[in-house]
């Protein structure tokens, strides 16, 4: 197996990940009898290329990185039990979370290499740029960690599907409970692109509907490494809760500055909106224990996620984060969808992943509703005290299971076009 991709992922990368970013392409084929009926009369140029776009040297690369293209590797392996002789070729970029590099890659991947699929892309700018591309070209892009709601909302595509989560089922959850808990006033640290304005604005509208007031945001650019100003600001806000709206090393620093300058010995209680287990494993238990957040996916539910987390932790030497499990269902389906066909055509192939549920690790049993939303269970996550974890990685308690059914934004609230077309 080779990749290609950009050079300075190389030291943000561990284990085969690490190996695997210093070559060309990922190539995975296999000859022999297909098990599901795959045949190449349908498949354009004989193989189905699948491109991985994410950021893989930046502050989102944890929690994505060369770990979707490892997890993407292991759907591969799983696939080729199910059909050996569906030729599977994977190649990866680092957008560099610029919305401009994105387009590039993935317009080059579409009109000039033949790449059939997208998936991951992680930054909601470089999402909603991507999606333009795909739509006009019909080519079929996976989202895996996109907050905006706007990818399955007022910019909806017929090829985009949205894996993982978006800013509605992260923020909606923990703000009607802690709001319920008396801690009613809220003051936002966002990032300053899509996806921290449009969490934002998620969150004044949820913690509106359940009664709570917002004492204000600020919104910091991507990448800054000194939060002084922003925690200052929200320290003499008057708010019972401080949200962080980042990610990855930005919600690492921000924590570990506001430990620096003893906010957490104040009366506020931070939370952040969207928690990775690398974040928590980047700033450590002393700094994060007791933060709460809603998660997709969690490596330690049971046997079944525990053993996939294995395998990935052999290859990559950390625990998989639930973007990366999401990346690996998503390529799964995905395959099995080409494979149950005998296509690679656009609107063939989703017609099927959309008819068939989920069969994996990731969410068992989710479906595509007419949103491109895979609509599936949510957890409330709470970090443990230092002292209390039994194992490595095992960061988590899981406070409770959210159902599907109260996770999502109501159909009859979507402006999505593809509902209004369905009806409704």
């Amino acid at each position: 197996m080779t990749m290609k991709t950009d050079d300075r992922s190389v030291s943000k990368t561990r284990g085969l990940a690490g190996r695997l970013l210093t070559a060309a392409a990922i190539t995975i084929s296999a000859a022999g009898p297909a098990a599901l009926p795959a045949s190449a009369a349908g498949i354009s140029g004989d193989v189905v290329r699948i491109g991985v776009v994410n950021d893989q040297s930046g502050p989102l690369s944890d929690l994505a990185g060369a770990g979707s293209v490892v997890a993407a590797g292991l759907a591969l392996e799983d696939f080729k039990a199910l059909a050996p002789s569906l030729k599977v070729e994977i190649v990866a970029a680092d957008h560099q979370n610029k919305a401009d590099i994105g387009v590039e890659i993935v317009r080059k991947w579409y009109e000039a290499e033949g790449v059939d699929m997208v998936v991951d892309v992680g930054n909601s700018a470089v999402a909603l740029a991507v999606q333009s591309i795909a739509r006009e070209r019909n080519k079929l892009v996976i989202y895996a960690a996109v907050g905006t709601t706007d990818i399955t909302g007022s910019q909806c595509s017929p090829t985009g599907l949205a894996w993982l989560h978006d800013n509605y089922n992260l923020v909606s959850g923990p703000i009607r409970r802690l709001v319920a808990q008396g801690q009613d006033k809220w003051f936002f640290i966002a990032a300053d692109y899509a996806f921290g304005q449009n969490m934002v604005k998620e969150s004044e509208s949820a913690l509106k509907a359940a009664g709570g007031t917002s004492m204000g945001a600020v919104f910091h650019p991507l990448g800054t490494t000194d939060y002084a100003s922003f925690l200052l600001q929200a320290q003499s806000s008057g708010a019972d809760v401080v949200a962080f709206a980042n990610a990855g090393a930005q919600l690492v620093t921000s924590m570990k500055q506001w430990n620096e300058f003893g906010m957490s010995a104040g009366n506020q209680r931070p939370v952040a909106e969207l928690m990775f287990l690398t974040d928590i494993h980047g700033m450590g238990l002393e700094t994060a224990q007791g933060l709460t957040g809603v998660t997709a996916w969690y490596w330690d539910l049971n046997d079944g996620t525990r053993a996939f987390a294995k395998r990935f932790f052999d290859r990559h030497g950390a625990m998989p984060t639930a973007p990366q499990a999401s990346v690996y269902s998503a390529v799964l389906h995905y395959l099995k969808a080409v494979a149950a066909t005998g296509t690679d055509e656009t609107g063939r192939v989703v017609a099927h992943m959309r008819a068939t549920p989920v069969n994996d690790i990731y969410a068992p049993g989710a479906r595509l509703r007419a949103d491109n939303k895979l609509v599936h269970d949510f957890y409330l996550v709470q970090v443990k005290q230092p002292g209390a974890q039994e194992k490595p990685w095992a960061y988590y308690n899981v406070l409770e299971t959210i159902p599907a059914a109260y996770a999502y934004r109501p159909l009859s609230e979507s402006d999505c076009s593809l509902v209004t077309a369905a009806g409704k």
